[in-house]
């Protein structure tokens, strides 16, 4: 783990301050996780934890749906975590506390851990399903939506276009994720693909600094400003839109 790296992505998170009104792929993709979390067999009061909430759409998707129990609602940033609690709301049956997903540990069990859109910042996001296992009981389920190595596909383009490197941090294929641990995959991972149009180049990276996602994959050196305007002038050629590759695993723990 890098800290520096680790902190400067919860620093981006923090200071985002406008992420709701922006983050419209995010709150798409946390409605349909918990649609798929609402249709499980869990008890009847369920031990939940949720790595990554943000400022609560999975969280809020949840508990619109019926989903009672016991929740560790977890996030890396102190800011989101305290949106995240001002949307939900306090109640004896939630705590909020902050947590590194990929390095911390929650130090109890669960029957469902759950997480929508933030494992893609881990440093391995292949090795965070066997943790996940690890935290639950027997019968427990994990699911998650991520990332995979589709997303941002056209502004990549735009940089390759140029013999240059985006600084989008690299995601796993989406296939690969069928061979993370599957005799413990309750169903094959799910492969959807959403399209965001902007306004224009500047526009795109306007709307990934006001959700936080902007921080560079690590070690990434900033273009030079002459090659970051060839850049942009080849991604609004090439329409300026962008994909977002949503990855959906579901898990259960024998």
């Amino acid at each position: 783990m890098n800290a520096v790296h680790r902190r400067q992505i919860e620093q981006a998170f923090s200071a985002a301050s406008d992420y709701d009104r922006h983050a419209r792929v995010q709150r798409l993709a946390a409605r349909r996780l918990a649609d798929r979390i609402a249709g499980l067999a869990l008890p009847e009061r369920p031990r939940i934890l949720e790595i990554g909430c943000g400022t609560g759409f999975l969280t809020e998707a949840l508990m619109a749906r019926g989903l009672a129990g016991d929740w560790l609602i977890t996030d890396i940033s102190p800011a989101m975590l305290e949106r995240c609690r001002r949307r939900i709301g306090d109640a004896p049956d939630r705590r909020f506390a902050l947590l590194d997903g990929e390095y911390g540990d929650p130090g109890e069990s669960f029957d469902l851990v759950c997480s929508s859109l933030a494992l893609q910042w881990f440093d391995d996001q292949l090795a965070a399903p066997a943790r996940m296992l690890g935290w639950l009981v027997p019968g427990g389920h994990c699911l998650f939506a991520t990332l995979g190595g589709g997303s941002f596909a056209e502004w990549r383009a735009a940089h390759a276009a140029e013999g240059l490197r985006s600084g989008t941090p690299e995601f796993p294929a989406a296939t690969a994720f069928a061979g993370v641990l599957p005799g413990d995959q309750a169903a094959p991972p799910d492969i959807e693909r959403h399209v965001e149009s902007h306004a224009g180049a500047l526009d795109f990276m306007r709307a990934l600094k006001a959700i936080g996602a902007h921080t560079a994959a690590h070690r990434h050196r900033p273009l030079a400003p002459s090659d970051l305007r060839r850049v942009m002038r080849n991604f609004e050629a090439g329409g300026a839109a962008v994909s977002y590759e949503v990855v959906t695993c579901h898990y259960r723990r024998s």
